[in-house]
């Protein structure tokens, strides 16, 4: 298969990427603006130590019509993975214009220059094609204390990053519409493991808990979420590219719900164990004041994609948490060069 991968020097993307690579009948295309969250190398490194020649870099802002136009043709993919997003919530409320810039216009283009190049395939090749969409389950609003999010939820985003991927989800769903485009789109709950930018939840908390600094968490710790590890949810999109349906849409979830105070706390418990202290680092966790529009709660019922081909995860959260551990551990020259 050649397979465009949109965001690939990203977290999601990175390993989707080198689990694409296992296969020796793939070819990879790897579309990314190489921003702050970007970080090609592992990928590099990976194909440098195996000779391996199935993988192709383009350094294109989606945001740039005609070079998103170019990289697609060039690309001349069978499928298409499109994960290029602005995901930080923080940074969205800071900053919402690019949010809306890469998150929206970015997906405008990539849907155009996609929908031109399925036009212009031959029919066999129309009938294998696949553009698969990878959003977030922030789109969905926030929960009480019961229910899931499913595939039936209403929209109702809460905050400037996941409005811009309410946005970019119904952008992809007219295309299938008005444009007979093959789409799928994936909504999945927050994924954590290698490679995840230190700005976020877990391995920020990882990296200074190890350091002996405060861990800072919003409000008063509540604030519940539906923990993936990214290893499971590259199997799934992998997946839904052989098997999903067109014009359909599929929640993945970890099965691994949480409090941050719950994450906070298990991951000092972790560190304790392995690096004994004379003091808990739990007493490094300080309250902050809470974000703005902060969902009090996600939770998902995976059930759709269970049924379409058995799919669930493989990983427990307390599994996926001691490998995400260790995996920092040893790479903590690489947070600490992010950080700077």
């Amino acid at each position: 298969m050649r397979i465009l991968i949109t965001g690939g020097a990203g977290f999601i993307g990175k390993n989707l990427i080198l689990k694409l690579l296992l296969s020796k009948n793939n070819i990879v295309f790897n579309i990314d603006k190489l921003n702050y969250a970007s970080y090609e190398k592992p990928i590099k490194d990976y194909c440098s130590e195996r000779n391996n020649k199935q993988y192709k870099f383009l350094e294109i802002d989606l945001a740039n019509e005609s070079e998103t136009f170019e990289a697609v043709k060039l690309a001349n993919p069978d499928i298409i993975f499109h994960l290029a997003a602005e995901s930080h919530v923080d940074r969205s409320i800071a900053k919402p214009f690019d949010f809306i810039q890469t998150n929206i216009l970015g997906t405008y283009n990539l849907l155009s220059a996609s929908l031109h190049f399925y036009r212009n395939l031959n029919q066999e090749r129309q009938k294998q094609f696949k553009f698969l969409h990878i959003s977030t389950d922030e789109v969905f609003g926030s929960l009480g204390p019961t229910g899931y999010f499913s595939e039936n939820t209403a929209y109702d985003p809460r905050s400037p990053y996941s409005a811009s991927k309410a946005s970019s989800d119904h952008l992809v769903m007219a295309w299938y519409h008005t444009y007979s485009l093959p789409v799928i789109i994936s909504n999945c709950s927050n994924n954590y493991g290698p490679w995840q930018n230190p700005e976020k939840l877990i391995p920020k908390i990882i990296f200074n808990a190890l350091k002996g600094r405060e861990i800072p968490i919003y409000g008063n710790g509540s604030n519940i979420r539906d923990w993936l590890f990214v290893e499971d949810h590259v199997n799934a999109l992998i997946l839904l590219s052989k098997f999903g349906k067109i014009g359909e849409n599929y929640c993945i979830g970890g099965n691994g719900e949480k409090s941050n105070n719950e994450v906070a706390n298990e991951i000092c418990q972790i560190l304790d164990k392995k690096y004994p202290n004379n003091f808990s680092r739990n007493h490094l966790i300080k309250y902050v004041d809470d974000r703005p529009g902060h969902d009090q709660r996600y939770s998902i019922n995976f059930s759709k994609i269970k049924n379409l081909h058995g799919w669930e995860p493989s990983y427990s959260f307390y599994e996926g948490l001691l490998k995400t551990i260790n995996w920092y551990i040893k790479n903590i020259s690489w947070v600490e060069k992010i950080l700077k």
